[in-house]
């Protein structure tokens, strides 16, 4: 047996234990990766308690480190959320059987170069999985092998950790009665278990990592989605001034939850909970069988307790006006149109993708005129002069250095309840939220919205409307709010070095979109088949070759994905009578695009939508309100998805791919990996084709365009780095936010808003309507 091939073991001498564990499946003979899998960071004393950290003595004296270990209970089906939001054929994932304890959840994985020493102190990349309630770090997408190979081939060498933490109800459900019965264990606080429990793995990391060869001093934290989130929390956490565990982040395409509720309204919800479920109090609560408890925390996140969040942290989401940032939005949407996957005027331009994976809370007994948002406690009333984030605590130094950045079409991870909107339903929906004519007249103008938007444009609106409401603007606000702070406290230059912006185009290799989440399949690597790279987790670079275009269905699919899957696959109706009006939606636009690229034989929208329909495939009501909808909806489909969906050939992925990986790694250790942003900034505005070009203008015939039609010249240009599309990389200047994002509009109509008002009503559009406002 070749050396490379021998189980690794190490020695731990701070734990006093030997971790036997394993050899990851990229390991090559010249850049080996070893693994220790499911190692034990903390302990779980009760439900709704905080952790423990692992100390020496807590280890046996050999500990089997060869498989994962459990992960925190949720519903799972045959596929996760992810991987149906990726769009990999069900063919080529993997197996993978993962144990669910609910005291036994919090554990890492750690994948290393070989051959490291306690004298090596490389960088440490710690990974925190999004998913919402869902999900872990140790689905085998987030497997650390192909960066590490990447790290050991360049020669910057980094060690990753994925780790697993309480989610949903059992991370972050909080009242008085459960902050009453923490502090009588002399625990502060109430909820936030799962932000604890990734602070427990941080802490752990602090103390153990070195023996595994890696830098305690030096860790940075990425993560995606309600993960990036997470990562930004830690950023404004109390814990972050008096004790930083990590030295800088990467957030991805964050999904920020700004408007969150104190221990009394938080406490309001889990009391129905406690009700339905007959549990009088905490005792009997704890006592309640965990799997009774699974989908019932979708919406429970972070929850301000007083005790994790620095003073005035909801001023780090406070936009700052500009006198320069103020023009005419309809005139700029005009001159700025959305990138080609969401432009208006395409029925179902997302018709590929009009089926969401992530089920809407519809609470069918509340009036219909009010909000839906669920957030009580939370005012939607902002200070027309925004707070500075320094204002409240001056002293504190300025936040770790931080990358930032999203992809152009996040918003897809809520496309199945956002397609069942209607344009009246959205009016109707909006002025219940914002309560005030002027301030809803002013949202739908920008973003074209009316009650006669014809069925076919609606939808794509709502998209970019949510798309951003719940991502591109806060994260914008935030990025400037971290360079407001760091000038506040120490000047101009204080702002250089602080903050790297990129935003992601590139369409994902799997569906053709640049979807939320697409931007991982670069960075871990995935490897489609249809690349011709070889299957997912090889090691080799290249194989036989595969078709220069592909695209694979279904996806965004739930109970129905196996029904669906068949049908698609074999090209042939599922049988209707099982499938439910979402999927039945799904297996109608995966039909009509896949046609539409000759992937399957031709069939007529139309006709499937009335076999649906007659079948009995959907229930009276939805037959008698969905028929219209699904015949309307889907008739541009099949004239318009071959122009929705793009190739990617095996030199656009190597490139974004390898690219993204040097990036990643050169921040991980404490480089630049391209000119750091200092914050945007405008001169008056000038006529689009008198501007000049020079030597830092785009240089790819689709930059030009977003370059020549900015409305604003720039001084100063600021630098942001472009993944995408079509394997376009480099840097380019801050006008992209004008061409391929939405800023003024941002800024003329979202900032006036208040980021309250606007998270409120992106959360309750990116739900779905209830009653009336669904598509009939």
């Amino acid at each position: 047996m070749a050396c490379e091939d021998l189980a690794p073991v190490l020695i731990h001498r701070g734990l006093n234990t030997t971790f036997n564990g394993s050899v990851n499946r990229r390991s090559t003979t010249d850049a080996q990766i070893h693994q220790y899998l499911g190692i034990k960071y903390a302990s779980i004393p009760a439900r709704f308690r905080q952790s423990h950290l692992c100390a020496a003595g807590s280890y046996p004296s050999e500990t089997d480190a060869s498989k994962y270990g459990p992960i925190c209970p949720q519903l799972r089906k045959s596929r996760t959320p992810d991987e149906l939001l990726f769009g990999i054929p069900l063919d080529e994932i993997p197996t993978q059987s993962l144990k669910q304890d609910e005291f036994e959840c919090l554990n890492l994985n750690i994948t290393r170069p070989a051959g490291l020493t306690q004298d090596s102190h490389v960088p440490v990349m710690l990974w925190i999985h999004g998913g919402g309630d869902a999900g872990s770090g140790s689905e085998w997408y987030y497997d650390g092998g192909a960066i590490v190979r990447k790290s050991i081939l360049d020669n910057k060498p980094i060690i990753f950790v994925s780790i697993n933490f309480r989610l949903g109800l059992l991370g972050f459900a909080a009242s008085n009665i459960i902050r009453d019965d923490n502090k009588s264990v002399g625990d502060e606080g109430a909820g936030n278990y799962g932000l604890r429990d990734q602070r427990r793995a941080m802490e752990w990391l602090h103390h153990h990592i070195g023996d595994f060869g890696g830098d305690a001093s030096n860790i940075t934290v990425i993560g995606s989605g309600s993960g990036a989130a997470d990562i930004v929390c830690h950023l404004l956490s109390k814990s972050n001034i008096s004790k930083p565990l990590f030295a800088r982040t990467i957030i991805q395409s964050p999904i920020f939850e700004p408007i969150l509720q104190d221990v009394s309204s938080a406490g309001w919800h889990l009391s129905r909970v406690m009700s339905a479920l007959q549990a009088s109090n905490i005792d009997k609560f704890r006592k309640i069988e965990v799997e009774k408890l699974l989908g019932l925390g979708q919406s429970l996140r972070a929850v301000d307790d007083g005790v994790w969040f620095r003073e005035g942290w909801q001023s780090w989401f406070s936009p700052k006006e500009s006198a320069h940032e103020h023009h005419h939005t309809r005139e700029s949407r005009m001159q700025h149109p959305s990138p080609t996957w969401q432009r208006p005027g395409r029925a179902g331009g997302m018709g590929v993708c009009s089926s969401g994976i992530l089920s809407p809370i519809f609470a069918a007994s509340r009036d219909k005129s009010r909000s839906r948002s669920g957030v009580r406690g939370a005012s939607s009333h902002t200070p027309s002069t925004p707070l500075s984030p320094t204002s409240a605590a001056s002293t504190t130094p300025p936040l770790q250095p931080i990358m930032i950045g999203d992809c152009a079409a996040d918003s897809l991870l809520w496309s199945l309840p956002i397609s069942l909107w209607t344009a009246s339903g959205v009016v109707r929906r909006l002025k219940a939220v914002c309560q005030s004519l002027s301030k809803t007249s002013g949202i739908l103008r920008a973003y074209d919205i009316g009650s006669g938007t014809s069925d076919e444009e609606i939808f794509d609106r709502v998209l970019e409307l949510v798309d951003d409401a719940r991502i591109k603007w806060p994260t914008d606000m935030f990025a400037e709010a971290i360079l407001r702070d760091a000038e506040e406290k120490g000047g101009e230059n204080a702002k250089k070095g602080r903050i790297w912006r990129y935003v992601f185009d590139q369409e994902g290799p799997a569906r053709g979109l640049p979807h939320h989440g697409s931007d991982l399949m670069y960075l871990f690597d995935w490897r489609p088949a249809s690349l011709g790279l070889g299957a997912l987790g090889s090691t080799e670079s290249q194989s036989t070759p595969g078709p220069d275009m592909f695209w694979d269905g279904p996806f965004d699919v739930d109970e129905d994905d196996e029904e669906v899957e068949k049908a698609v696959v074999s090209h042939q109706p599922p049988s209707l009578s099982s499938l439910s009006l979402e999927a039945a939606l799904a297996v109608a636009a995966e039909a009509a695009a896949a046609a539409a690229i000759g992937t399957a034989p031709k069939i007529d929208p139309h006709t499937l939508a009335s076999s649906i329909v007659s079948s009995g495939g959907l229930s009276a009501a939805s037959r008698n309100s969905s028929g219209s909808t699904l015949a309307s909806n889907l008739a541009p489909i099949s004239e318009d998805s071959e122009w929705l969906i793009t190739a990617v050939d095996r030199y656009s992925y190597a490139r974004v791919r390898d690219t993204m990986q040097e990036k990643w790694l050169s921040f991980a250790h404490g480089e630049s990996p391209w000119t750091s942003w200092t914050g945007h900034k405008h001169d008056e505005p000038q006529t689009p084709h008198h501007q000049p070009h020079s030597m830092d203008s785009p240089t790819t015939p689709s930059a030009l365009h977003t370059h020549f039609n900015t409305s604003l010249s720039i001084r100063n240009p600021e630098k942001v780095f472009v993944f995408g599309p079509e394997g376009e990389t480099g840097e380019r200047t801050g006008a992209i936010f004008e061409g391929r994002r939405r800023r003024t509009v941002w800024a003329e109509v979202l900032a006036p808003l208040g980021w309250n008002l606007v998270q409120k009503f992106g959360v309750e559009l990116s739900r779905g309507p209830a009653g009336a406002d669904r598509a009939r």
